[in-house]
């Protein structure tokens, strides 16, 4: 049996990281149905039985109804896959979504919060679970009893794996309980970066987000391609978005001017199809001015400059010598001392007063 796994489109998001380059969010948004089509398309050329999609489809605040129905026809070309929605956090079953309003198409089914066995044929089933709410503490999907673990038997849900504390609303999940359930393959959503093909005789499977959000996701984005039969398994990631989201580091201890960091800028070798943040680091001897490296650099796919230097003076020579400089160093640091200040802050405070000084 040949399935295709994908999770995390959120279809409408707002993209408010590049919110202030103008058109770029709306653009980002065609380019989220581009790779749906890419994905429909991949299913037909290669007969894929069964499309899963593992919740965060759509943005239910910003879902346009245009979006719906663009999803809804593509699912129409492919009548003889079985598509399966397991509804996340960000795209609940609730009253008012598309996912209980809207007519789709019969070969789509879609999950509720009761975990529900769908059989694909007679050794074939999938179970699911699905959001009915925002937010998700329990599931009860580590107490789910496989029928018949001679079949192939697929869960599909949302939720966090070994979730942090502030994951425990989205569907908690415990790694080593999922696998004593049985299942051949648990395709899950929720985490954006891809697991897949990562240990031995693996069961459960992310595929990430298909479209990057932005930099907190760097790299490709795709989907999993799998080839399931018995006792045997075979994954595949397939890279969807024809973007990546990219860093790029400069160290400007050497340097001694804005216009030193916008040489290095333009030296760099950028991918005109992907999108930059520019991270300058190292000690500063001057004042960085990152509005005029922008406006001076003109570079369409550099949507980021982020200053992360450090200050390029000894803190603890000046703060020993006699005279004016020194005694307003020794009051910064007693200050930090006192009321317990962050350092980088009161460096920075430092910096802008011995440059007034």
């Amino acid at each position: 049996m040949k399935f295709v796994h994908i999770a995390d489109l959120h279809l409408d998001a707002k993209f408010d990281n590049l919110g202030q380059i103008e058109g770029l969010p709306t653009k980002r948004r065609i380019e989220q149905r581009k790779a749906m089509r890419d994905i429909i398309n991949y299913v037909k050329e290669n007969n894929i039985e069964i499309l899963l999609i593992a919740g965060d489809l759509y943005e239910q605040n910003y879902i346009k109804k245009s979006s719906i129905e663009y999803i809804n026809n593509l699912f129409l070309e492919i009548p003889n896959t079985q598509i399966f929605i397991s509804p996340g956090n960000h795209d609940p079953y609730i009253q008012n979504s598309f996912y209980a309003t809207y007519n789709w198409a019969e070969n789509v089914h879609i999950f509720k919060e009761k975990i529900e066995k769908i059989d694909i044929d007679e050794k074939t089933h999938i179970y699911g679970y699905g959001f009915t709410d925002f937010y998700c503490k329990e599931s009860e999907i580590e107490e789910i009893k496989i029928e018949d673990k001679k079949d192939i038997n697929i869960l599909l849900t949302h939720g966090a794996l070994e979730g942090s504390t502030e994951e425990r609303e989205y569907n908690p999940l415990k790694s080593h309980k999922l696998k004593k359930l049985g299942f051949d393959y648990i395709a899950l959503g929720h985490i954006h970066k891809p697991y897949y093909n990562e240990e031995k005789n693996q069961e459960i499977f992310y595929p990430g987000s298909i479209v990057s959000l932005g930099f907190d996701e760097l790299g490709q984005r795709g989907m999993l391609v799998g080839k399931l039969e018995k006792n045997s398994l075979e994954v595949e990631f397939i890279p969807v978005d024809k973007r990546e989201f990219e860093e790029k580091e400069i160290d400007i201890t050497n340097f001694s001017s804005n216009e030193d960091i916008i040489t290095q800028i333009e030296e760099l070798e950028l991918k005109e199809e992907n999108f930059y943040k520019i991270i300058i680091t190292g000690k500063r001897f001057f004042k960085i001015d990152i509005d005029e490296i922008k406006k001076t650099l003109q570079i369409e796919n550099i949507i980021k400059i982020k200053d992360k230097t450090k200050i390029g003076i000894d803190i603890e020579s000046l703060q020993k010598e006699n005279n004016i400089k020194g005694i307003f160093v020794r009051k910064m640091l007693k200050k930090q001392e006192d009321e317990n200040l962050d350092k980088e802050f009161i460096e920075k405070a430092i910096e802008i007063g011995l440059e007034v000084l």
